[in-house]
């Protein structure tokens, strides 16, 4: 009776479970039998500690053969851009990873998506935008018209280089140029490279116009047209797997439910902040708000 009460136990909450998962709408991560795992890199990318950890709970666990790595993103900051990117390539060396692009996957957002083994984007989406931007914002006009000024010490003639509170000169914008320029090389190398284009070719595509699904399949930038599950059904054939792949998301660590409204609502100043001021190189398309 004992060992009949603990198996009805086990059902129970396994059965939980899988109607928990499929209430919001996920399939659980109950580790049994073979799964395609999906991680998504939604919005303005200003960190790349989530989306790594997610790829790399997936590269560690058996049970998921293959990634799909689903990007709605257009672009943000170069190094976490830059770190997913070596992520990826690094997990496509074990696993196959496949990627599918929803309404936008441009500039950092592409340049997370070449390491894969294969790109799937709608014939409308909004991809491409290979370069590098730095926005500044002067005010010093403004300051000046309500009686305000700034003093400035500093170590070295460029160190407040970008600085809002002066007028940007020729010797600033002439290095910031030559970061910019070093950068969008290697933007250029990282999609040579991902893509098995030539660097002259992917240079002559760098400019950072933006391109359809369509246009940038023609152009060698992406492989397929398709949605999510074209993209899935992909994973788990490259993975060997039989019948309807199973789809796993990484579990939501959420903590108490006041702690996390408080972090959303901190970490989405600190985004906008960060967006709207542009400080820092980006691989970003600026077409999206």
């Amino acid at each position: 009776m004992a060992l009949a009460l603990l198996g009805a136990i086990f059902l129970f909450f396994l059965v939980l479970i899988y109607l928990l998962a499929g209430f919001m709408g996920r399939t659980t991560s109950f580790p049994l039998g073979e799964k395609v795992g999906v991680v998504e890199v939604l919005g303005v990318i200003t960190s790349s500690k989530k989306t790594i950890e997610h790829l790399n709970q997936f590269k560690k666990d058996d049970s998921v053969k293959a990634i799909v790595l689903r990007i709605e993103s257009p672009g943000g900051g170069v190094g976490p851009s830059q770190e997913i990117h070596d992520e990826v390539r690094k997990l496509a060396e074990v696993k196959p990873v496949v990627v599918s692009m929803g309404s936008v996957g441009a500039s950092g957002g592409y340049y997370v998506a070449v390491p894969a083994r294969r790109i799937f984007a709608n014939a409308g989406t909004i991809t491409g935008s290979i370069g590098v931007i730095m926005e500044f914002t002067s005010v010093q006009e403004l300051l000046g018209k309500i009686g305000l000024s700034s003093q400035v010490v500093k170590s070295g003639q460029h160190k407040d280089i970008g600085s809002p509170l002066r007028e940007m000169t020729e010797e600033d914008r002439t290095i910031l140029q030559g970061v910019i320029d070093d950068v969008h090389v290697q933007f250029v190398h990282a999609v040579a490279e991902g893509r098995g284009l030539p660097v002259e070719e992917v240079a002559s595509l760098a400019d950072g116009r933006i391109f359809t699904g369509r246009q940038a399949m023609e152009a060698g930038l992406v492989d397929d047209l398709g949605n999510l599950q074209d993209a899935v059904v992909a994973a788990a054939e490259y993975a060997g797997l039989d019948g309807e792949p199973r789809i796993v998301y990484p579990p939501k660590d959420k903590g108490e439910v006041l702690e996390y409204f408080i972090q959303e609502a901190v970490s989405g100043f600190g985004r906008g902040l960060q967006e709207r001021t542009g400080t820092g190189l980006q691989f970003l398309w600026p077409g999206v708000e």
